[in-house]
């Protein structure tokens, strides 16, 4: 995740933004824009780009989110509503207060119609810095939002607020789950207690304590990641200040971990990455682990394993120079009802693989059905229901992906024909 939620870290292109040109106008910006409406978003691309600016469309907030973990944008043109017949703005504010939340620095340009002059004061109260009314003239849309990146942070922002060196981490994810954890992260990141990030490898403890990392004072340092099981990497801990993000504290005996606690220097605000915080010694665990942050699996994040490989998707065809492909309906399903290995690394890897191999426009089930990336839960009585839905519901998808064709539909799936007649007889499909 990438900026989701795995461990290994995204790979963030900043975008280059030079000098404001002699006629007053910053050249080179980049610009998204978040709005289901592919009239306005391809008026706007037109305008921009002959404006000289780099100009990227989400159609919804949740695309939105996921190329901002890819990259930072010098200012977000937000629509305010994204379901039709919906114009309350209540999407918009939840979608802008994720934004602030995730990036305080981040410049917002609210879109409204001439009748949203309430929704676009309570997105300025909320932290927008600017309003669009539609219809718009292009000049004085872009003069806006140029004019809003130039203004810089406004004064309401609370300090310290992260700078441009300082990239913002993002937790991808709709699901309780991952709320439940953006929202403990940024309760405790201000407070430089020491925190514990506790969970199953691949899970994304590395991302989530760079994401404590960067909602704290400290944002804008760099900090000191430290693998306890190299000796050489001990040094950099003599002293050091600011955060140090230390691995495998708990696979230290206990002589080791009292010299851990006497080599970290008081000012050092430590992240320990652990399997559990039952292995480490009292008098560490109290430097350690004031909180344990226990970052949830994705069987325990419903709905959010689809999201992620739809990132993974666009992310992996990027990195790859590779034309983005849509995942199939049954492709969605498996994903969906797949106990990945590795958790979300191991889903992150099986979509890039599929990326590579793919040879149309779309990734199918069968591109991700390897036995080196895919594993089924065990069956018990309590959870057999659970997986004869699962397994319906995705050759469902497939037949209705292409149109009852079981040759096809079994293709994709990885079945032989008679097996999908067998399934299809056993569901009454």
């Amino acid at each position: 995740m990438n900026q989701i939620l795995s461990d290994d870290s995204p790979d963030r292109d900043r975008p280059r933004t030079d000098a404001p040109s002699g006629n007053g106008q910053s050249q080179g910006l980049s610009i998204l824009l978040v709005d289901d409406n592919p009239a306005v978003a391809r008026a706007m691309e037109i305008a921009f780009r002959l404006a000289g600016h780099a100009f990227d469309t989400a159609a919804a907030p949740t695309e939105a989110y996921s190329r901002l973990a890819a990259r930072r944008y010098d200012a977000i043109l937000l629509d305010m509503n994204f379901t039709p017949g919906v114009s309350n703005g209540d999407e918009g504010l939840v979608c802008l207060s994720r934004l602030l939340a995730d990036d305080p620095a981040a410049c917002v340009v609210v879109i409204t119609a001439h009748s949203g002059i309430r929704i676009a004061v309570a997105a300025m109260q909320a932290g927008a810095r600017d309003f669009v009314m539609k219809p718009w003239r292009n000049a004085e849309l872009i003069a806006k939002v140029e004019a809003a990146i130039a203004r810089g942070l406004p004064a309401a922002v609370a300090s310290p607020a992260p700078t441009p060196a300082a990239e913002p981490v993002r937790l991808l994810g709709e699901s309780a789950a991952i709320q439940q954890l953006r929202d403990l992260i940024r309760r405790i990141a201000p407070t430089g207690a020491g925190v514990a990030v506790t969970g199953v490898g691949g899970s994304g403890r590395t991302l989530t304590a760079l994401a404590i990392h960067a909602a704290s004072a400290d944002a804008a340092h760099p900090p000191a990641r430290i693998d306890l099981r190299d000796d050489a990497a001990w040094a950099r801990l003599d002293g050091a200040p600011g955060t140090a993000i230390l691995r495998h504290a708990d696979a230290l005996d206990t002589v080791a971990q009292a010299r851990l606690l006497d080599r970290l220097a008081p000012s050092t605000r430590c992240i320990a990455i652990l399997e559990s915080v039952e292995a480490i010694a009292p008098a560490l665990r109290r430097r350690l682990a004031t909180v344990d942050v226990a970052v949830p699996p994705l069987a325990r994040r419903e709905g959010d394993a689809v999201l992620l490989a739809r990132h993974f998707v666009r992310s992996a065809a990027t990195r790859f120079a590779r034309p983005v492909p849509t995942l199939t309906p049954a492709a969605e399903a498996l994903i969906a009802s797949t106990d990945w290995p590795d958790d979300v690394r191991g889903l992150a890897l099986a979509i890039e693989r599929a990326v590579l191999l793919a040879e149309g426009d779309t990734i199918d089930a069968a591109a991700l059905a390897l036995p080196s990336a895919v594993t089924v839960a065990p069956v018990n009585a309590a959870s057999a229901f659970d997986l004869d839905e699962a397994e319906r519901a995705m050759i469902e998808a497939a037949l209705r992906q292409h149109r009852h064709n079981v040759t096809h539909a079994a293709t994709a799936l990885g079945l032989s024909r008679g097996a999908l007649y067998r399934r299809m007889a056993r569901y009454g499909l």
